[in-house]
């Protein structure tokens, strides 16, 4: 299975009603952005809607850690990159990183923890045996890929001594 490194997502659009009174993009849409991206790298390894479908488990966010680095603004293109941190038998640890497509600039970054779900019971569930190897190999392919610096930021007020 050839994996990109980073996966990076289709062109997507700031759409009009996404803005806010301040003029730019509204904090809650990038979340939305964010998700699609997930949702495109997720499907194409065939843990998308149709994995939803055929096996009744999907990934729930269970956070997320977004830094807001400059403003996007009506119909402005957005690319984003998504890379898998880490994993285990329930979680997926991601970053995407969502990028002006015609600038080039970094608006915005998101660190997310997934958990996988069993849609019936609404309980987490550990992934089958034959998705383990998919996710593996992603984290393998992303593990070249250097750990982007908004990793693991903490959100306070550095006090000075």
């Amino acid at each position: 299975m050839n994996i990109p490194a980073p996966f990076e997502s289709s062109i997507m659009k700031v759409e009009p009603q996404w803005i806010d009174y301040n003029g730019h993009l509204n904090m809650a849409y990038y979340n939305v952005l964010f998700d699609r991206c997930t949702d495109e790298a997720f499907a194409l390894f065939g843990l998308g809607e149709d994995y939803v479908k055929t096996r009744n488990a999907s990934f729930y966010t269970m956070e997320a850690h977004v830094t807001y680095l400059r403003e996007l603004m009506v119909d402005a293109p957005v690319r984003m990159t998504f890379q898998l941190l880490d994993y285990d038998s329930k979680r997926c640890h991601t970053f995407v990183q969502m990028y002006h497509a015609d600038q080039g600039y970094l608006a915005a970054t998101s660190e997310m923890m997934f958990l996988h779900v069993d849609m019936g019971a609404k309980k987490a569930c550990p992934f089958p045996d034959d998705v383990l190897p998919i996710i593996k190999a992603m984290h393998e392919a992303h593990s070249k890929l250097p750990v982007p610096p908004q990793v693991g930021h903490v959100i306070g007020i550095p006090r000075k001594n």
